[in-house]
């Protein structure tokens, strides 16, 4: 079936999510910050497509070196643009569940209109921020083989301290210390889907969060281009 795997495992995971959360534990609805209810189905789908993107792009391009290691050893070919390839080829299936997603959005009376246009600003922010992320990772990778197993860890746990499956904002009602999440850049993500989504604000009622994951977004880019630069000489030696 080829490439349908990589779509069949993410739905998989979003049917059992929903079983869990909204039959088992009998979670209809969720409420936005805005306390408005809405369906608990997209509200879970409008955060995990990003989350499935980012997860996949991470993993894939952490190991691209590895991967295309026969590419790195080639003094003609331009290794920089290996975990690009990577981050570029998941966005293909990332465009399938934002189109499933909203499909699914229209079922429920969310008709798409010009404010889903925001979706491409977001998928795009989520690209660069992931793509300079995999410069860093992919070229430590080749000199600690051990960040592997980490970043599946990491990831893990990742979708649990992102506000995918739960409100942050219920609990920032009782624990306000746990404003310190919404430094996770990933969060800025999720609530801008939901917010353009569910049409209930735009990116400039994102505030700080903005300027924020641009900041992070940046100085990741930047920290993951040199690193890339500085290293990448030993490559060829290593693998």
């Amino acid at each position: 079936f080829g490439v349908l795997w990589a779509m069949v495992q993410p739905v998989i995971i979003v049917l059992v999510y929903w079983f869990v959360f909204q039959i088992g534990l009998n979670n209809a609805t969720a409420e936005l910050k805005q306390g408005i209810s809405v369906p608990f189905v997209l509200w879970l789908v409008s955060g995990i497509v990003p989350w499935f993107y980012f997860s996949e792009s991470l993993s894939n391009g952490t190991n691209a070196l590895l991967e295309y290691n026969y590419l790195v050893k080639k003094v003609v070919f331009n290794i920089d643009i290996l975990p690009l390839v990577k981050t570029i080829a998941a966005l293909f299936i990332h465009v399938f569940f934002v189109l499933f997603m909203l499909f699914l959005f229209a079922l429920y009376g969310y008709y798409p209109g010009l404010h889903t246009l925001w979706v491409v600003y977001f998928s795009a922010c989520l690209l660069i921020f992931v793509t300079g992320v995999c410069m860093l990772t992919s070229s430590l990778v080749i000199f600690f083989r051990d960040l592997t197993q980490i970043i599946n860890i990491f990831l893990q746990v990742g979708i649990w301290m992102t506000p995918i499956m739960w409100s942050l904002e219920d609990l920032l009602a009782k624990y306000p210390i746990l404003m310190v999440l919404k430094l996770n850049p990933l969060c800025y993500i999720v609530y801008g889907y939901r917010a353009v989504l569910f049409q209930t604000g735009s990116v400039a009622s994102l505030g700080w969060m903005n300027i924020y994951f641009w900041a992070v977004t940046i100085l990741v880019c930047l920290l993951g281009s040199h690193v890339f630069r500085k290293v990448k000489v030993h490559f060829a030696d290593v693998l």
